[in-house]
């Protein structure tokens, strides 16, 4: 158990951070207790706002004397309740916004230093005034921060071709429990020195340490891209289509993601100023985008693919974007579903993963395991085709009061949808985290030589368990 902070300890904080980095503000607080789905809120003795990683390890070892939780925070875009405090009002949050800086952009190296409050769009954008892109995107771009994309391992929809957020990381600034400050910033290709810590901090949700900085890697500038809205019949039919597309194109494939119609539906319903890309409705679409340079001819390769594909049967229609704003149109119907089907009402989602090559599979078969528990549940399956992860929305049944059907059945139904996941290999987290959502499924259907690893290094590094408590492994 972590104690609540004195209020000898709040003084010595708010005279350590001033106005700007310190208060217990109900109204400036609460927008910052309930996390982005309105699914968890909680409470917190104070808000510390640093500006400087020498700040934060100050504040870590003020709280470490003294025995206090510290809930660490970032653009609060989570989807897992990870960066929201407990409901007893003892927990400090500490948000990293304050730490803004992009340190440096090395294009010759093609590596930059960002601080953990950078905010992803922000990053794109210094990136692209220097000539370089950072190949990490997400529909949350506008207030996801470059610490809460390491500290989650986020994915995004370019994992296909570049990687999760791990893979970009070239090093990690961080604090420590003590309040030590672990200095990994230098992007070395070669380090053999024991475990890897820079990829230690990354998908560790806070719980083993504060990240304030990361090195990342950049990559050049797009010259081209050609992204498409296709409609097929079925998630087997965008298997296919995604595996001639890789022998047809290759490398220059980049996205690759599959939404059905209902999905399309709701965006169209919800969001303001968008259109149905194609002339009639198809039981699922794929949204393709290729990048690479000017000279790729990437338009007329993708036409020439796409019209195979069609010939095979393994496409209904296809229409190719004709402009940067009409592919940012196709995108935008991608990027909005989540948004869409909050405003539809209650369900419960699960970002999962499994191998590629059965997530037709579980997309076919799952809905019918939940329907013989429970008749009439509704699923809907969109996602990155490419990489294997799987958003499963899973909706009451209609008629019914969807919240309290979700307080009495939802639990019950993840772990029908859990279960077929790790009966395929999978995951039960691909991009978004374990955070307070998934923590107690974790526990109960992971492997438990995992979850041994996992809490030894956690009490290794954390014995007082300081460090977002309630997290990941509780």
């Amino acid at each position: 158990m972590t104690a609540a902070p004195s209020e000898a300890l709040l003084g010595r904080l708010a005279a350590l951070l001033g106005p700007k980095g310190f208060t217990q503000d109900a109204d400036v607080l609460a927008p910052w207790l309930t996390d982005w789905r309105g699914r968890y809120h909680g409470r917190a003795s104070a808000m510390l706002s640093p500006a400087s990683t020498e700040e934060v390890a100050a504040v870590v070892r003020l709280c470490a004397e003294e025995g206090a939780a510290i809930v660490p925070q970032g653009g609060n875009s989570g989807m897992v309740g990870g960066a929201t405090p407990d409901a007893s009002g003892a927990q400090l949050l500490l948000s990293t916004r304050r730490l803004n800086r992009v340190r440096s952009i090395d294009t010759e190296a093609r590596i930059a230093v960002a601080e953990a409050g950078v905010i992803l769009q922000n990053f794109h954008e210094a990136a692209l005034a220097e000539g370089l892109r950072f190949p990490l995107t997400l529909g949350g771009k506008g207030s996801a921060t470059i610490g809460g994309l390491v500290s989650t391992n986020a994915g995004g929809t370019q994992v296909l071709r570049h990687g999760t957020m791990r893979t970009l990381v070239a090093g990690i600034e961080a604090v420590l429990p003590d309040g030590s400050v672990f200095d990994g910033l230098a992007p070395l290709k070669k380090d053999n020195r024991g475990y890897d810590l820079r990829h230690l901090f990354c998908g560790a949700e806070g719980t083993l340490g504060i990240v304030t900085a990361a090195s990342l890697h950049l990559i050049p500038t797009a010259e081209a891209r050609a992204t498409a809205w296709i409609g097929l019949g079925s998630p087997d039919e965008a298997l296919g289509l995604l595996r001639a597309l890789d022998a047809a194109i290759g490398s220059p494939l980049e996205g690759f993601e599959i939404v059905p119609q209902p999905c399309l539906d709701a965006v169209l319903r919800h969001i303001p100023q968008t259109r149905h890309p194609l002339g009639a409705d198809q039981p699922w679409y794929a949204l393709v985008e290729l990048a690479g340079d000017a000279g790729d001819e990437l338009g007329a390769r993708l036409e020439t693919a796409l019209g195979a594909a069609h010939a095979r049967g393994l496409i209904a229609d296809a229409v190719i974007a004709r402009s940067e704003r009409e592919s940012e149109d196709f995108w935008r119907l991608r990027d909005s579903i989540s948004e869409a089907e909050r405003a539809e009402g209650p369900a419960i989602q699960h970002d999962v993963s499994v191998p590629v090559a059965a997530m037709p599979r579980f997309i076919a078969e799952n809905p019918a395991r939940l329907a013989a528990a429970f008749p009439g549940i509704r699923a809907l399956s969109f996602g990155h085709l490419g990489d294997g992860n799987i958003h499963h929305h899973v909706q009451p049944p209609a008629g019914v009061d969807g919240a309290a059907w979700l307080t009495e059945h939802g639990e019950d139904a993840s772990r029908i949808v859990y279960k077929h996941v790790i009966e395929l290999g999978g995951s039960i987290s691909a991009e978004h985290g374990i955070g307070q959502m998934k923590r107690d499924v974790f526990a109960a259907l992971d492997s438990p030589a995992r979850l041994a690893v996992l809490r030894g290094v956690k009490v290794g590094l954390d014995p007082k368990g300081l460090f977002n408590p309630g997290k990941l492994l509780g």
